[in-house]
């Protein structure tokens, strides 16, 4: 199954991805392409790192979403490509409906939280701030509801009386990068 990966910012989750890749861990997947939407986005390294094509793609000229044409260029980016899944690992831009349906059913995202509980941004800090004894990561399709498709898979993380918030990211982005590749390789064997 061939999987493109779309992201925003450094790329852990990405190189989590992609040492999973290299570990034999994907199962039946195998990533052909990364696309950043920050021409200067840390997760193009990775690419080049691991040997597997990156590049930004232009999605137009809103800070948080699609225009039309860039919409339209990642419809056809990634369509071109062909691929049974597209993962979102750190990617902050809201899909509009038109991107979701070109890949209905292939679009998944990682949240760092139990989701349906403090979706949307800073999904640790809600969770901290809210002072829960249990967050986490969730890994679920992608809906029209920001945060809100189907669940496929969760993490839950402790917080404990000594976790700072620094600590607690440090312990979530530990869960996503062991679940993420899981999800990734069960998707890939159905």
């Amino acid at each position: 199954m061939k999987i493109v990966i779309l992201g925003s910012g450094r790329g852990s989750n990405a190189e989590a991805i992609l040492r999973a890749q290299v570990a034999g861990q994907l199962g039946q997947g195998r990533v052909v392409q990364i696309f950043a939407d920050k021409p200067e986005a840390g997760i193009l390294a990775h690419g080049e790192k691991f040997g597997v094509a990156a590049r930004f793609l232009d999605p137009g000229v809103f800070k948080t979403k699609f225009d039309d044409a860039g919409e339209n260029r990642y419809i056809e980016e990634i369509s071109k490509l062909e691929p049974g899944l597209v993962v979102l690992a750190g990617f902050m831009r809201i899909l509009k409906p038109r991107l979701i349906e070109a890949f209905a059913g292939k679009i998944i995202n990682l949240h760092p939280s139990l989701l349906p509980s403090f979706a949307g941004l800073d999904g640790i800090g809600q969770a901290w701030r809210r002072g829960v004894k249990i967050t986490g990561c969730t890994v679920h399709y992608v809906s029209v509801e920001v945060d809100g498709g189907p669940i496929i898979e969760q993490t839950p993380v402790r917080i404990e009386t000594d976790d700072t918030l620094e600590s607690l990211e440090a312990k979530i982005h530990a869960a996503e990068h062991a679940l993420l590749p899981a999800v990734i390789a069960r998707l890939s064997l159905k």
